[in-house]
């Protein structure tokens, strides 16, 4: 550990700075009352351009994605690069979707996309589907930020969790003091101290590993001879659907977790989403070299931290940090990335607070709820939320916690019908959309069950890529089981719509009233409708 004390001088000093920001964070933009979801949980929904900008960019691209990305590109190549279609065709995808979400979340008050399925489909239960599906699917995603944090601490020789227990204490006290507003300042320092740390990898680095041409030569070398029929600089036969499907899938999942929600119902106004949907592919621009890090490994040699026999595959980034920086340096960059963890993991225990409190707490348990007791009850539950997180490092081995947001991802995907395809039609019937919802998540369940991880000895739950073979077919192609579950979901939906429809099962009001709360601005149908102003 005296190896590294510049570098755990750095990283303390500057989380320790961020963190008073968040303090801080009560004060900026104050509002009147902060006994309020409004204005605890969505910041007063009156952040602009540049603050949605930082905010919904820090909450999507977490200290996970800067440590797994390339971890995945160090030890499966190509494959590790989907990230960067997926968030390429992820904004003209939720540009359709997030401007109406917008509308009619503002007009109708609605907190979470529970709030808005309930209203849209008239039904509690689905609506309830909805909540505990956020729930489960975000629960292990805040876990997995320990997940970077730890693999810094590592890299700096520190072991045990009392670090950890430490810094997600101090997060949940900035978070309940000040709610939305804190990772919303804090986003502003995190964001810039990514931009640095690898526009300077990327320009550093490969002058010490002799350019390019060297860096991708040891990563063919390495690919070359492995015997692994997935991994490779390039795709090949047999993983190409797969990396197709999982980009797809993924892009059409993120926006549906709760926290990506909050980050946009906090803006002010329509046109400030319309931007931020074509602002946001910059952050792909640094994904990409991001994911290059993974080949920078192969050619430095990097080895990952090995704890108890098991090499730590998230701990390669910080590692190759430490091996090609100075030590003040590597201090700022393993800064950037545990500060990386904090953003997304308070607005994802914020997101997740506010599911259980308008969705579960007020339709269940206190229907009569005031607007300080919903802030009350949401700032207590999101604390709640950061000890569940801990537990999960604590008490379960780290891969499992990976394994579950992998799970995470195929949840969530079960919300697309309700609460996506929810803003387009009200064609489906509520019970089909139940119904569809079972069949998807059985489905996916089922195949993420059959798959195995020979790597690491399991027969189950062993990754995302679900052999065909399975369904017969006489090939080594694999597919992304969110995909295959999601059109499950659809199809049973659609079968189940139709039963009801024919059966004359009598469906839920539509308490959104009109499409004019989806239209645009300027439309003419919208000329008495105020979607930028308070409610």
């Amino acid at each position: 550990m005296s190896a590294h004390t510049t570098e755990l001088v750095v990283f303390v000093v500057l989380f320790l700075i961020v963190s008073g920001m968040g303090f801080v964070a009560a004060r900026w933009r104050r509002p009147t009352d902060l006994a309020s979801l409004n204005e605890w949980g969505l910041g007063g929904r009156s952040f602009g351009t540049w603050i949605t900008w930082f905010l919904v960019g820090g909450d999507l691209y977490t200290a996970y994605t800067f440590v797994a990305v390339p971890a995945l590109v160090f030890s499966s190549g190509a494959l590790g690069f989907y990230a960067l279609p997926y968030t390429v065709v992820v904004y003209p995808l939720v540009f359709l979707v997030l401007a109406r979400m917008w509308s009619v979340s503002h007009v109708h008050g609605f907190v979470t996309p529970a709030d808005f399925v309930r209203a849209r489909f008239g039904s509690p239960t689905l609506a309830l589907v909805i909540a505990i599906t956020g729930l489960i699917a975000t629960m292990p995603y805040i876990a997995l930020q320990l997940v970077g944090i730890e693999a810094v601490l590592k890299a700096m020789g520190i072991t045990g969790h009392l670090p950890i227990i430490i810094a997600f204490a101090i997060l949940a006290a900035y978070t309940y003091q000040s709610g939305l507003r804190a990772p919303a300042l804090i986003a502003f320092v995190k964001d810039s101290l990514i931009y640095i740390v690898i526009l300077a990898a990327v320009i550093y680095i490969p002058a010490q590993l002799g350019g390019w041409d060297s860096i991708f030569d040891a990563a063919k070398a390495k690919f070359d001879a492995s015997p692994a029929p997935g991994d490779g600089i390039t795709l090949n036969a047999a993983n190409q659907l797969q990396y197709i499907t999982l980009a797809f899938g993924s892009a059409l999942a993120l926006f549906l977790y709760p926290h990506s929600l909050t980050g946009v119902l906090a803006s002010k106004s329509r046109n400030v989403i319309k931007r931020n949907m074509s602002a946001l592919p910059a952050y792909s621009f640094l994904l990409g070299l991001i994911a290059l890090l993974g080949f920078m490994a192969i050619a430095a040699g990097t080895k990952p931290v090995t704890t108890n026999g098991k090499a730590d595959a998230n701990t390669i980034v910080p590692v190759l940090f430490d091996q090609m920086f100075p030590d003040w340096f590597t201090g700022v960059a393993y800064a950037a990335i545990g500060i990386g963890a904090l953003v997304p993991a308070a607005i994802m225990s914020i997101a997740a607070a506010n599911l259980f409190t308008r969705n579960i707490y007020r339709e269940y348990l206190n229907k009569n709820a005031t607007d300080a007791q919903e802030a009350n009850v949401s700032k207590l539950v999101s604390l709640v939320v950061k000890v569940g997180a801990v537990l999960c490092i604590l008490l379960l081995d780290p891969q499992f916690s990976i394994d579950l947001q992998l799970i995470g991802g195929v949840i969530i995907l079960q919300t697309l019908p309700a609460v996506a395809l929810g803003l387009y039609t009200r064609w489906f019937h509520k019970g089909g959309l139940i119904t569809g919802w079972a069949a998807g998540l059985g489905a996916g369940m089922w195949m993420l069950y059959l798959i195995p991880n020979p790597a690491n000895g399991k027969a189950h739950f062993g990754g995302s890529a679900f052999a065909l073979s399975n369904f017969g077919f006489d090939t080594k192609m694999t597919i992304y089981v969110g995909f295959v579950a999601l059109a499950v979901n659809l199809v049973i939906a659609a079968l189940a719509t139709l039963i009801f429809r024919a059966a004359k099962v009598a469906d839920g009001k539509d308490a959104t009233q009109r499409d004019d709360y989806f239209a645009d601005e300027g439309d003419p149908k919208v000329k008495d409708l105020d979607l930028t102003g308070s409610h």
